[in-house]
Parts: structure tokens; C-alpha cells; sequence
């Protein structure tokens, strides 16, 4: 596990610097929320992106290693697991059957993040994204109830299952220390000179708060 675990999470960096010079800070409104994927992230930590990196760099890398640990949970499930396999694989039809599937096929970088922006206070959205996919996914009938016994036999593999995506977690955290200068170099080559940008325009717009041609039209 640790060679095949060391090339995927290699390939994993290599396709997120080969991203990163097409980042760009965002300019439209911030969430409130944290996002649950990257806020208090070891696997972030690990690669050395702190508080201070954007967001959307760190969601791009922390979710392609959440794609290899899945993967790894995923093999780790369909050999031992029988159970869990059934009820993931029912799952798995029942989301195939839905008519409106927003959040399926999305960049890394866009994967698990809310389908919708903030809403603005006295100016609710006629729809959303996320309201429509719920609708889509009321039409589907819901999976039969399991007994009591499958519901227990069933929480255990699903133990099971965590404690293996623990243990892969905590293997890709090591690999990724190895990859922290690269990660660190790519930041500071591509990112930081963006933000340095912003705050150098930000200190103007502060240092001058109206427009000097204002003045010489008045």
C-alpha cells in the first residue's frame, strides 16, 4: 500500500501545480461557513498550507488526496466489507436514477464546495441549485429498511471502514511532508505575488479614498 499510496499522492501534487498558475483570487462575496473538507485539515497541514493560504488553493489539493483516500476505502470495502458494499452499491443506483445531478463531474477544485452562493439578507433567490437537486432526489424512492441486526452488522463494517480511512489518511500525511518544499514553492511562485498585489491595491484605495479626478471635476 505505502509504494502504490506514494505514487498516487505524487501524481496528486503534480496535477495540482500544474493548476495552480491558473488560480485567481476570488472577488465575489465569502462564505460564512467553514468549509468542512478544509478547515482543520491534516491533510493541509501536512502539506504545509496554512491559514494564511486562500482557500481555493487549499481545496484544490485537499480534495484530490480526499480522492485517493476514498479510493483506497473504496478497494478496502468491496474485498472485506459485503454489507457495506450492498448498501454503497444500492446507493450508488439510486443516485444513478436521479434526473438532476449538479454536483457530479466538477473540477477538484470546485468538488464538495456549497452548489450556491451566500444568500443576500432582503433578497432571497427565486431557486437554487441545491433546492432543485432535493426535489430531484424526493422523485427517487427510498432504500428498503434494514432490521435490526443488519443495522448493527452494518454500523460495525462501517467502523471498520473508518478506521481503514484513518490509517490511509494518516500514511498520505507522511507522503505529503515530502512533498511540502514543492507544494511551499509553487505557493510562493503563483500565489503569494497575487495577494501582494490585492493588499499593494488595497493600501492605495486606502491611502486615497476618492477618486483624484473627482476632485478636479468639482
Amino acid at each position: 500500500m505505502e509504494r502504490s499510496l506514494e505514487t498516487e499522492v505524487s501524481q496528486a501534487v503534480d496535477a495540482w501545480l500544474r493548476w495552480l498558475p491558473r488560480w485567481e483570487p476570488a472577488t465575489h462575496r465569502g462564505r460564512v461557513a467553514p468549509c468542512r473538507r478544509c478547515f482543520g485539515s491534516p491533510v493541509l497541514s501536512a502539506a504545509g498550507l496554512g491559514s494564511d493560504v486562500p482557500h481555493g488553493v487549499q481545496h484544490g489539493l485537499s480534495t484530490r488526496i480526499k480522492t485517493i483516500v476514498d479510493r483506497a476505502v473504496a478497494t478496502y470495502t468491496s474485498q472485506n466489507l459485503p454489507m457495506l458494499q450492498t448498501e454503497l452499491d444500492h446507493q450508488a443506483a439510486r443516485n444513478r436514477s436521479r434526473s438532476y445531478r449538479p454536483a457530479e463531474g466538477l473540477e477538484p477544485e470546485f468538488e464538495g464546495l456549497p452548489m450556491d452562493p451566500e444568500p443576500v439578507p432582503g433578497a432571497p433567490f427565486l431557486f437554487t441549485i441545491s433546492g432543485m437537486a432535493d426535489e430531484a432526489d424526493a422523485e427517487i424512492p427510498a432504500l428498503p429498511p434494514l432490521s435490526d441486526e443488519a443495522k448493527s452488522a452494518l454500523r460495525q463494517e462501517v467502523g471498520l471502514a473508518d478506521d481503514y480511512a484513518n490509517m490511509v489518511g494518516r500514511e498520505v500525511c507522511t507522503i505529503l511532508l515530502r512533498h511540502r518544499l514543492r507544494i511551499q514553492e509553487g505557493v510562493g511562485e503563483y500565489v503569494e505575488p497575487q495577494i501582494a498585489l490585492l493588499l499593494d491595491e488595497l493600501t492605495r484605495s486606502l491611502d486615497a479614498p476618492f477618486d483624484p479626478r473627482d476632485t478636479l471635476d468639482a
